[in-house]
Order: structure tokens, then sequence, then C-alpha cells
């Protein structure tokens, strides 16, 4: 977390899994300074490579802008091999002298692969296919791995509903969730940000 005026920076909910050959990635918009919300429509899910890459950050918004960057580079180096660009990109963020400084951890995934990377040379494919971070990460995990045990609902149902409930527990995650989606079959679908591709759940009371 960073700090502005001795105030912490808090911000994001991101949670990504794969399920039935799809893989979808979703995040809050909520970007709060100390017990002030600063932003309630941030964009913290974004897709690479032509849509075949879903990306999510949580921390500094430049300094995870700039992580994707580096990390679609990588991924053209390499021929979209997603764990090769993953690696090399953790490998660069934990050497480089500037890299270092980046203040954000990320969420990457494919269509077969789904990996949490952070600068301390983290590159870790989580168990069951699931994946979250932010402030609201641990509740979002643990609703991802209950809705995928025990329901039948389908990857993007339960990536919403897990921020959903996640949103009612931490005071710095809410409602406004943007879902990107890839299938295995055509590519990207259903993805994007905007009016039709924002799930939002009614107003807490």
């Amino acid at each position: 977390m960073r700090t502005v005026l001795g105030e912490t920076v808090r911000s994001t909910t991101v949670v990504a899994l794969r399920r039935n050959g799809v893989t979808v990635m979703a995040g809050d918009g909520q970007v709060s300074l100390g017990d002030t919300v600063l932003k309630g429509t941030a964009r913290k899910v974004r897709t690479l490579l032509d849509g075949k890459v879903l990306v999510g950050f949580a921390g500094s918004a430049a300094d995870g802008l700039a992580l994707f960057e580096r990390l679609e580079g990588k991924l053209r180096q390499f021929g979209g091999n997603l764990t090769r660009a993953a690696v090399e990109l953790a490998k660069d963020w934990r050497t480089d002298k500037i890299l270092r400084r980046l203040d954000a951890v990320i969420l990457v995934a494919d269509k077969e692969k789904l990996f949490f990377i952070s600068g301390t040379g983290d590159v870790l494919e989580p168990d069951e296919g699931i994946a979250a971070i932010g402030s609201g990460g641990s509740y979002a995990l643990a609703a991802a791995r209950a809705l995928t045990r025990h329901t039948d609902m389908g990857a993007r149902e339960v990536a919403t509903e897990a921020l959903k409930l996640a949103s009612e527990i931490c005071i710095y995650t809410n409602d406004r969730i943007v879902v990107e989606q890839i299938s295995a079959e055509d590519g990207l679908a259903d993805g994007g940000a905007g009016e039709g591709n924002e799930a939002t759940k009614e107003q807490k009371k």
C-alpha cells in the first residue's frame, strides 16, 4: 500500500478463475484514500495481446499499467507463451533497479494458465484455478472457491458473485464490477468495460 499526505491509498479487489473451458477476470472500481473514496469506477482488469490474455492489478495504477506494458512486450517477444513471459517479467521486476520500485501485484491469465506475479520474484499458479488479489482478495477467493465447489455456476457468474460478496465485507471494495472473459474455443468473448459488460449489484441498503 502506498501513502499520500500520510494517508494509506487502498484500492482493488480482483479475482480470476478458469472453469469449464472459460477464463474470466473481474475487478471492482473503488480507490480509497484513508476513509475517503477517491474514485468508484476505476478499471483494474484489461486484455493484452489482441484479447488473448487477461491482466489485473492491485496497487498503484501507474505501476500496474507499466507492468502491463512490460508484460505485453514479453508476450510478443516469446510468441504468446504466457509461462515464459510471466517468469521473465518476474525476473526483471526483481532485479531491475527501477522496476523494483513498482508498487503493485498482478494476475495474468490466458485460456490455459493463470498466474500471480509479484515484485519479489513470485510466479505462482494457484490451486483450483482460482486467484484473487487486493484489499478484498481473501473474501473473493473464499467465495469463488465455495461457489465452484458447491454450485454449477459458470465462470463469469462465479467471479461476479465473488466480488459482490467481497464488496459486502470489505469497505475498500465496491460493486462496480467489470469482467473480462476468454473462452477456449474462440478467444476473447464478452469482455471489455462499459455499460453492457459492467455487473453492478443493487445499492446496499
